[in-house]
């Protein structure tokens, strides 16, 4: 089924196992400054995770789900510093863990704004 969906998308089929083929799927625009091709599924699967939270589209979290499942997003998101609040909410509903557990969100509440006068 996930050859023929990749077949489908990519125009090619995939010799890989399903987790590689999934990063094909990924768009090149979240790995701009990183060569895709170099990229591994296990040992990127931090930077990989965070890409696709940061600058990804719906389409790219539901590949990142297929890849990863959401256990292990939820978890690598949990200690991701530069989540976004929308970001950090949508993890938080969706692994339904409290947001107070991200990393993020506490660096952010330790850190004080400025004021705008």
């Amino acid at each position: 089924m996930h050859a023929e969906i990749f077949l489908h998308l990519v125009g090619k089929p995939c010799m890989m196992n399903t987790q590689e083929c999934h990063l094909k799927l990924l768009p090149d625009y979240l790995f701009w400054d990183i060569d895709k091709s170099t990229l591994s599924v296990t040992k990127s699967k931090k930077t990989i995770i965070s890409r696709v939270l940061n600058y990804g589209q719906l389409e790219d979290w539901r590949t990142l789900v297929t890849m990863y499942g959401l256990s292990d997003i939820a978890t690598i998101a949990q200690t991701l510093k530069d989540l976004d609040v929308k970001t950090v909410t949508f993890v938080s509903h969706m692994a339904n863990i409290p947001i107070d557990r991200f990393r993020c969100y506490t660096m952010k509440q330790l850190t004080p704004q400025h004021w705008n006068f």
